[in-house]
C-alpha cells in the first residue's frame, strides 16, 4: 500500500519542460484568453447599452457571456502564469477553487443554454403568452436559478473529489481536472469516478432531452409558417443557439466520458483545451455572425465610432 498523504500542493505536468515551448504556450493562451474576454465583453456591453436587445433571449445571452468569462478565467490565467514563471506548482486551495468554479460555470452554462431553448420554444410556439411567461421578474428568477444550480453541482462535485486522500500530487494536466485528480486517490477511484460521470451524464442528458423536445416543437411550428421570410426569421434566432449547444456538449462529452485510464496524457490535454477554451471563445463569434440584431447593434456602437474617428483623422491630417 502506498503511503497515504494529505497534499498541500499539486504539481501540474501539463506542458513541456522546454523553455521555448513554455513561452509559446504562454503566448498562445494569452491570445486566446484576450480574444475570449473581448468577445464576451462586447456581447455584455451591447446587450446592456442597446434597448432593442433588452429581451429575455439577450438577457440570457448576457448571462451566458458572464459565465463564459468566468469559465475561461478559472484555469487559463494560472496556466499562463506557470508557463511564464517556469513553475508547475498549484496550492491545494487553488486546486479546490479551480475544480469548484470550473463545475460552477460549466453547469451554469448548460442550464442557461437549456433556458434559452425554452425561451425560443415559448416565443415561437406560444407567442401570445410570451410576454406573460417570460416577463422581467420571471427571467431574473430563472437566471438566478441557473446560477444556484451551478453552485449546488460545484459543491457536490468538488466535495466528492476532495473528500478522499491522495497518494500522489502529480496531475497530468495543465489545471486541476476531476478525472485526472481521481487517478491520484489512494483507494480505488472507479466507483467514485463512475458516480461523478453518472451524475454529470444524467444532468447533461436531462438538459439535452429538454432542448431536443423544445426544438422538435419549434421546427414543427416553423414549418407551419406560410411565408418563407417568416420561417427564415424564426430559424435565424434558433440556429446560433443550436450551434453553441452542440459545441458545448460535444467538447464536454469528450472530456468526461473518455476513460481516463486508457486516454493518453497528450490527448487528455488537447481535449481539455477544446472544452475549456473553444466554447467560451466561439460563443460570441457564433452569435454575432448569425444574428442580425447583434450585428446591427455592433455596427451602431462600434462601426460608427470607427468611421467617425477615421473622418476626424482625415480632417486633421
Amino acid at each position: 500500500m502506498p503511503n497515504q498523504t494529505t497534499e498541500t500542493v499539486f504539481i501540474l505536468l501539463g506542458f513541456s519542460d522546454v523553455r521555448q515551448l513554455q513561452l509559446l504556450h504562454f503566448v498562445a493562451f494569452l491570445l486566446l484568453y484576450l480574444a475570449t474576454i473581448m468577445g464576451n465583453l462586447i456581447i455584455i456591453i451591447l446587450v446592456a447599452l442597446n434597448h432593442h436587445l433588452h429581451t429575455p433571449m439577450y438577457f440570457f445571452l448576457m448571462n451566458l457571456s458572464i459565465a463564459d468569462i468566468g469559465n475561461i478565467s478559472v484555469n487559463i490565467p494560472k496556466a499562463m502564469s506557470n508557463s511564464l514563471m517556469n513553475t508547475k506548482v498549484i496550492s491545494y486551495t487553488e486546486c479546490v477553487s479551480q475544480v469548484f468554479f470550473l463545475i460552477f460555470f460549466a453547469m451554469t452554462d448548460l442550464v442557461l443554454l437549456t433556458v434559452m431553448a425554452y425561451d425560443r420554444y415559448v416565443a415561437i410556439c406560444n407567442p401570445l403568452r410570451y410576454e406573460t411567461m417570460m416577463n422581467a421578474g420571471a427571467c431574473v428568477q430563472i437566471a438566478a436559478g441557473a446560477w444556484i444550480i451551478g453552485i449546488f453541482c460545484a459543491a457536490l462535485h468538488s466535495g466528492a473529489t476532495f473528500s478522499t486522500t491522495f497518494c500522489s500530487n502529480a496531475v497530468h494536466q495543465f489545471f486541476c481536472e476531476i478525472p485526472q485528480l481521481l487517478k491520484l486517490t489512494c483507494n480505488d477511484s472507479d466507483t467514485m469516478e463512475f458516480g461523478v460521470i453518472i451524475f454529470a451524464a444524467c444532468a447533461a442528458f436531462g438538459c439535452f432531452s429538454f432542448i431536443i423536445f423544445s426544438y422538435m416543437q419549434i421546427f414543427t411550428n416553423v414549418l407551419r409558417i406560410p411565408s418563407v421570410q417568416g420561417r427564415r426569421k424564426a430559424l435565424s434566432t434558433c440556429l446560433p443557439h443550436l450551434i453553441v449547444f452542440s459545441l458545448f456538449t460535444f467538447t464536454g462529452t469528450l472530456a468526461y466520458l473518455c476513460p481516463t485510464n486508457r486516454t493518453q496524457n497528450d490527448v487528455a490535454m488537447m481535449i481539455a483545451v477544446l472544452y475549456s477554451v473553444l466554447p467560451p471563445m466561439m460563443n460570441p463569434l457564433i452569435y454575432s455572425m448569425r444574428n442580425q440584431e447583434i450585428r446591427s447593434a455592433l455596427w451602431k456602437h462600434f462601426g460608427r465610432s470607427l468611421c467617425t474617428s477615421r473622418q476626424m483623422s482625415t480632417i486633421l491630417f
